[in-house]
Parts: structure tokens; sequence; C-alpha cells
């Protein structure tokens, strides 16, 4: 069985007590960076086998976590925050597993993009969530194409070109409201408007 668990966002104390129970039971942990899941693990005492699964990892650590799993071993892959899948690799693992027959159970938690539209102040009954922008191909065309959106537009930037985006958004929506959310449940969480 694959195991999909979230994991806190900022604060370690936002993680659930049933992902705390599964990162011990399962027989393996897939962590998009070892290190960083390490701080996690050792704060709640866990002690299971770890591998990496990340951007750079290739078709031979893909097969060999499935056929972990084809022999009736668990595994929980986990990324550096929030719910593994969304803006990072971890959804090629779990394509593959659900294309092989494998269970695949979400352990529910921490989303740092949900967590910064529940406190936005922004409509959040109908939004468009887009992970990371386009650095630079397609960048302008999605930019022009989202003119016409009325939803709430979620999306995440790197600190190194949230000055360029600013600057972007400004030409593309004049009059549109903008909040900007960092350091999410962190000591210097901040909403700027």
């Amino acid at each position: 069985m694959l195991y999909i668990v979230a994991t806190p966002i900022g604060n370690l104390e936002d993680i659930t007590l049933r992902a705390i129970r599964i990162l011990k039971e399962v027989d393996l942990i897939a962590a998009e960076d070892t290190r960083t899941s390490g701080i996690l693990l050792k704060k709640y005492e866990i002690t299971t086998r770890q591998t990496s699964f990340h951007a750079f990892s290739d078709e031979k650590k893909l097969a060999e976590i499935l056929e972990l799993l084809q022999t009736g071993k668990s595994v929980a892959l986990i990324s550096d925050a929030g719910t593994p899948g969304i803006s990072d690799p971890g959804y090629i693992l779990i394509k593959a597993a659900r294309d092989a027959g494998i269970k695949v159970v979400a352990i529910p938690g921490p989303s740092a993009f949900l967590t910064a539209l529940s406190a936005s102040g922004m409509p959040i009954n109908h939004f468009v969530y887009l992970g990371f922008l386009p650095m630079k191909k397609g960048r302008q065309t999605l930019l022009k194409k989202l003119q016409e959106e009325e939803k709430t537009i979620v999306f995440y930037e790197s600190p190194h070109r949230i000055l360029k985006t600013l600057q972007e958004f400004a030409n593309y929506f004049p009059e549109r409201k903008l909040v900007i959310a960092r350091e999410l449940t962190k000591i210097y969480e901040e909403f700027v408007e």
C-alpha cells in the first residue's frame, strides 16, 4: 500500500496523529529530501527507513519503490512540506502505483496554498490553482489568458522572482486585488495586500 502523507508546511506541530502513526508503521518512507524530513521524523521519534524520491529521481528509483510495493510492503510518500503531489514529483509515483493496481491511501493534512487561501480574505468558494508559474516559455501567454479569469487565482512563486512577478501583475492585472502569503504557520507568518 502507498500512503500519501501530508507533512507540516512550517510549524512541526501541524501534523496529524494518523500521519505520525502511519510514518511509524510503514516499511519505507519515500521523501523529497531525507535531510528535511529527518528533522520531522526525529521530533516524533520515527525511525522508519527513508529513501529519496524527488524531481531528479530516475526510472530506476521509481521501479525500486514499485517493486517493494508489489511485494506487499508499505511505503509512505512525503514531500518537504505539505501534501505530496502538489508542486512536487510525487504524482509520478502515485500514478505509477495506481496503474500497477497498488492501493493508494491519502493521509490528509497541511497544504500551503489552502492555508494561504483560507486566511487571505479573498473569495475561496471558487478558485484556480496554478502551482508555480512558468519561468519563461508560456508565461506571458498564461498571464494574458488569466486576465479573463474571474475566480481567485492561487500560485506559488520563488522569493527570487517575486519582484519580477509583481511587476508583471501590475501590467496584466492593474485593478485586481493581490495578497502575498509567506512563512505560513511560522513565527514570522505574513500576509501582505
